[in-house]
């Protein structure tokens, strides 16, 4: 059976406990067979699909006994979950790790906010509970329901608020002047949720500043109630976001601020006056990662930690940088239905003509077949290296290249300036510029690209250089962050040749990135034969979420069997 399949019968008996048609103990062995994939609670499924729900729930009691699984019972709470919610990579993450630790044998269940501008049609056998959980905040109890369904084959719990504010009905999933309370909010609410539900999880896993509100939330106001089973794991995807705010705004999901304005817990390292989210998903967790090597070396400094390398040092021990992977259900060209023609590795035929059929669709010339293509997809933020973006459509131009970008601004400065150039090229053989997101498009510019930029600035993982590798797109990268951990320069001596498989450059000016780029430029058109070897040996690396989610597997693993052993002792 898929994993849908599971994931719904997971769902279901989940609904019966909290509308107390089962006990939770009863539920909670359910549980155990659905992880486990028991035969006969299929077959019980199966045959009760005609039945009344008071008939089912006794032929599933009648299943129960005693089992123990080898598996973890890992529960991600996060602000995204691609393809439902996403903003960023976080999204990603969210779904691609869930889906990869699934594939383990783990229970993985998501609790998401229920946002009225999600991918609705993205989620299957959505339905509210017959319940209403209540959570408290600013002083009082506020009733949120509860809603259910499967995403990519994962159970998914969505929490909406009945709150005067309308926290999640904005019609945007960040960028509001409450997020502070929006996600202290929802954070509070998902534990009450996992509370009455009667889960006992073995990893809570919370992410980025809109989910850090657990890990103090956990231990001060949970595990005493009662949900106490969990070992915490915080991961941020990007210390640039920490969420800040007055002390006095961690009152309203019943945190004491008194207590944790304090150096060595939230208290801001800069300003003193604030509390820090990010900080305390960092004291207050049992493990911390972020999402490549590279990248946790570079947040222990002043500048890369931006103000909280001192408590990532006190807390080195705790503090790992793991490298992301990507979805290659969702990224692969031998099986990408955006593409118009599918292809792998061995037949890189298909490759020439989305190229060809991404010329037509843009108006782009096909004059010469051999003319490098140079894609950008990329949110132009100062992250991203926006100076060195507008530079590569200029010298790509002039080495005889032909350059597709496709992104956005929110800063409006920057966003008028690449409107600016998009107008000058509008008539142009040579290039484009589409100035907004397209997620269809995005396939079609990998499949079409010989070269893409990612130019960054810093870098926390990248997901962009992955998904170009896989469809056959040479990477030209700074060697920042994640980029340092999964580009490696084809002319670098100190690297095994079966390891290298892309261009990169370390000065984050138009001279490295131009060197670079030259570089490409001469072996894609002075040697055809390597620059296919090269598409190809890209095209097979393993940038799945296996190895991350084997990493993870032990971080968890570990923690959990440390805290057994010390309430044994």
């Amino acid at each position: 059976m898929p994993w849908e399949f599971w994931s719904r019968l997971l769902l279901m008996i989940d609904g019966w406990s909290l509308e107390k048609k089962i006990s939770m103990d009863d539920a909670n062995l359910l549980r155990e067979k659905v992880w486990k994939r028991d035969r006969r609670i299929k077959e019980a499924y199966m045959a009760c699909k005609e039945q009344s729900e008071t008939e089912a729930i006794s032929a599933f009691l009648r299943l129960t006994s005693s089992a123990t699984s080898q598996g973890l019972h890992v529960i991600h709470i996060a602000a995204e979950m691609a393809p439902v919610a996403k903003v960023g990579g976080l999204g990603d993450v969210i779904c691609g790790l869930g889906k990869a630790l699934q594939r383990k044998g783990h229970l993985v269940e998501i609790v998401l906010p229920k946002y009225d501008c999600m991918q609705y049609d993205r989620i299957r056998d959505l339905r509210a509970l017959d319940v209403v959980i209540e959570s408290y905040f600013d002083g009082q109890l506020f009733k949120n329901k509860i809603w259910v369904g499967t995403v990519e084959g994962l159970p998914v719990y969505f929490i909406e608020p009945h709150h005067p504010d309308k926290l999640f009905w904005r019609g945007t999933y960040y960028g509001e002047h409450d997020d502070f309370r929006r996600f202290s909010y929802f954070s509070r609410a998902a534990l009450e949720f996992l509370l009455q539900a009667g889960k006992k999880p073995d990893i809570i896993h919370c992410h980025d500043w809109q989910t850090a509100f657990i890990a103090p939330l956990y231990w001060d106001i949970y595990a005493p109630k009662g949900l106490d089973s969990a070992r915490i794991c915080f991961t941020c995807h990007n210390f640039e976001y920490q969420g800040t705010a007055s002390a006095s705004e961690l009152e309203s999901c019943g945190l004491d601020a008194h207590q944790l304005k304090r150096p060595d817990r939230m208290q801001d390292n800069s300003a003193h006056d604030r509390v820090n989210a990010v900080k305390g998903g960092v004291v207050f967790s049992n493990i911390v990662t972020t999402v490549s090597p590279t990248y946790a070396q570079e947040v222990r400094t002043a500048e890369g930690g931006r103000g909280l390398h001192s408590t990532l040092s006190s807390h080195s021990k705790k503090f790992v940088g793991i490298l992301n992977g990507i979805d290659t259900d969702a990224w692969d060209p031998a099986t990408d239905p955006c593409l118009e023609v599918q292809y792998n590795a061995n037949d890189l035929q298909g490759k020439a003509e989305n190229k060809a059929a991404l010329r037509r669709k843009l108006g782009l010339s096909s004059a010469d077949d051999r003319r490098p293509l140079v894609g950008c997809i990329t949110r132009l933020v100062p992250q991203k290296g926006v100076h060195l973006i507008r530079h590569a459509i200029y010298r790509t131009l002039e080495l005889g290249g032909q350059f597709v970008l496709l992104g956005s601004s929110p800063v409006s400065q920057i966003q008028r300036e690449f409107e600016g150039i998009a107008d000058q090229f509008q008539n142009h053989d040579h290039a484009r510029l589409i100035l907004k997101y397209d997620e269809s498009l995005s396939h079609a510019i990998y499949a079409a690209s010989d070269m893409f930029i990612i130019p960054s600035i810093f870098e926390p993982c990248g997901l962009t250089q992955m998904i170009s590798m896989r469809y056959g797109a040479i990477p030209i990268a700074r060697k920042t962050g994640g980029l340092n951990d999964s580009v490696f320069d084809v002319d670098d001596d100190t690297i095994p040749p079966q390891f290298r498989n892309g261009y990169t450059f370390l000065t984050a000016n138009e001279q490295g990135f131009n060197g670079a780029l030259e570089r490409a430029f001469n072996l894609y058109i002075n040697n055809p034969e390597r620059w296919k070897q090269l598409v190809q040996n890209d095209m097979n690396i393993d940038f799945s979420w296996d190895t991350s989610a084997a990493q993870y597997e032990e971080l968890y693993s570990r923690s959990v069997a440390r805290a057994r052993g010390m309430k044994r002792a």
